[in-house]
């Protein structure tokens, strides 16, 4: 990947999103997009018809063993023996603490013909060394090898309600056959791609990963096909408001799954041990200390990144990300707050600006899409 004269890592798709107008930021090291037409705009585009999102900075691992499923078992709290040849499943790492080294998605490719498992996985662009030093530490006696394709794959999600319409007259296979985490092998433009029907935003859609030419060749397609190129202002209002969390600030190495509300990814019950269980069994038997909740503020005052959560006058908690909602009309925040304050309907100050404005703890995720498919 070319280098800015900033040193800022910049994707093969730099050049055709300049020339769209895009406006940049340093976020992990790269120069991306933030905005093209507007946040509204983009965020609008996702949630009613299709927009497009560079996402070629994140952490993309290809893995490969004869027993590579068993040697990810012990390092992540969920199941994943159960994966069928096409399935995915979110998942994090954990530290012995249970804390949360990095959230990721494992896509399991079935063996081979000398019965090695095959997968990708997809990881945070901000956490991919230490993933991967993580990795290869914990498998130093195991026949996995992890060849990391950050650099030589270009990574791009479709994502919105027209996701199918625009994208299934570029591949060969039928993508409405593709379930809901599913994945595929397949041909793009007459070349060869992998194509997960997962997402950040909430919304039906796609992520991409091809040969970095072919990315430039789909994104051009895609503009040509009236398709909204959307920037990581629109990926982060899209995430927050279906609650997705966000590393660096809703999760990280002092927070537990369980205390981050991703407990469905806990598979206590059908798996043997792991890094980080018996942290899990003590909070699932006696409960956790907090909880990431969501909060609605009362009228447009945004609770952002770092703000203290007030109860009776008293700091107890802080905000971990927050937004005006484009699709709500409302200011919305995920924190961390005590368990005694988590419940449905308690009211809460968030200190904003040296002020306190009442905030009320509703149920996540804030939007639930009518459009995503549940196959």
């Amino acid at each position: 990947m070319a280098k800015s004269e900033s040193s800022l890592t910049r994707t093969p798709l730099y050049d055709l999103a300049a020339e769209q107008n895009a406006r940049f930021t340093a976020f992990a090291g790269w120069e991306m997009p933030v905005q093209f037409g507007g946040l509204k705009q983009e965020h609008q585009a996702v949630r009613t018809a299709v927009g497009a999102f560079d996402i070629s900075h994140m952490g993309k691992f290809a893995l490969k063993g004869k027993h590579l499923l068993q040697s990810i078992q012990g390092l992540v709290p969920s199941n994943l023996e159960r994966l069928q040849p096409g399935q995915a499943q979110y998942t994090v790492l954990l530290n012995n603490r249970a804390g949360v080294i990095d959230d990721l998605i494992v896509y399991y490719q079935g063996e081979d013909d000398t019965g090695e498992q095959h997968a990708i996985a997809i990881v945070n662009a901000a956490t991919k060394t230490k993933d991967k030093a993580w990795l290869r530490a914990h498998w130093e006696a195991a026949p996995v090898t992890l060849n990391d394709l950050s650099a030589e794959q270009a990574l791009i999600a479709i994502q919105g309600p027209r996701a199918v319409e625009v994208l299934q007259p570029l591949v060969k296979q039928d993508l409405s056959a593709i379930a809901f985490f599913g994945h595929t092998q397949t041909e793009l433009m007459g070349q060869p791609a992998f194509i997960a029907r997962t997402g950040y935003t909430g919304e039906d859609g796609f992520e991409i990963m091809v040969d970095p030419a072919l990315g430039v060749s789909l994104w051009q397609s895609l503009s040509e096909a009236g398709v909204t190129p959307c920037g990581l202002g629109a990926r982060d209002t899209l995430r927050l408001e279906a609650a997705m969390a966000l590393y660096g600030q809703d999760l990280d190495e002092q927070t537990t799954p369980l205390e981050a509300g991703l407990g469905w990814l806990v598979h206590l019950d059908e798996k043997g041990d792991f890094i980080g269980r018996s942290v899990l069994e003590q909070q699932k038997a006696e409960g956790v200390e907090k909880r990431l909740v969501g909060l609605q503020m009362e009228g447009r005052y945004i609770a952002r990144h770092g703000y203290p959560v007030l109860f009776e006058g008293e700091v107890i908690g802080e905000v971990t990300s927050g937004t005006l909602s484009p699709t709500l009309g409302v200011a919305i925040a995920l924190a961390y707050v005590p368990r005694s304050r988590s419940k449905i309907g308690q009211t809460l100050d968030v200190e904003i600006r040296g002020k306190t404005h009442r905030a009320t703890v509703v149920k996540k995720p804030f939007y639930r899409s009518p459009h995503r498919s549940r196959k």
